[in-house]
This record gives C-alpha cells, structure tokens and sequence, in this order.
C-alpha cells in the first residue's frame, strides 16, 4: 500500500475569503500579530500500486478531479 499526499492551495492572488474570514475571527478573539490564514486541502490517498504509479495517480486525481488549474496549485507526495 502506498500513501499519496496530495496538497492543493490557491495561487497566489487568488482571493481567500475563508481565510481572511478565520484571520479576522482569530484577531477577534484576542489572537494579535497573525498576519494572514491561507486555507490548504490535504487529501492523504491509499493506493494499491508502487510508488511511481501511485504518484502518477495522484496526478491524474488532481488534473480530473482535485484541483483547479485555473485558481489552485497542487503538489503530490509519495510518501
């Protein structure tokens, strides 16, 4: 069995509401000097296959399904 990481972010630019939204709550709580919150998807994927096949799949996952070339960046890690 081979875990796949699989960790997708918005790119740079790309509005954050949820994150801004959790940094003003965060401040709102007392939480002084946070800067900013980015918000990141991790899937962690257990795959039947060795390591190789098991990234290109991952890869595929994420240009079918996963990520939004448009707006997200992905990275994918055998690990």
């Amino acid at each position: 069995m081979t875990v796949v990481e699989i960790r997708i972010e918005l790119k740079k630019g790309v509005a954050d509401p949820e994150g801004s939204n959790t940094r003003k709550t965060l401040e709102s709580l007392g939480f002084e000097g946070v800067a900013s919150v980015k918000t990141v998807k991790v899937f962690e994927v257990d795959i039947d296959a060795p390591a190789d096949r098991a990234a290109e799949m991952g890869e595929e996952m994420c240009r079918r399904l996963l990520a939004n070339p448009v707006i997200q960046n992905y990275k994918v890690t055998v690990r």
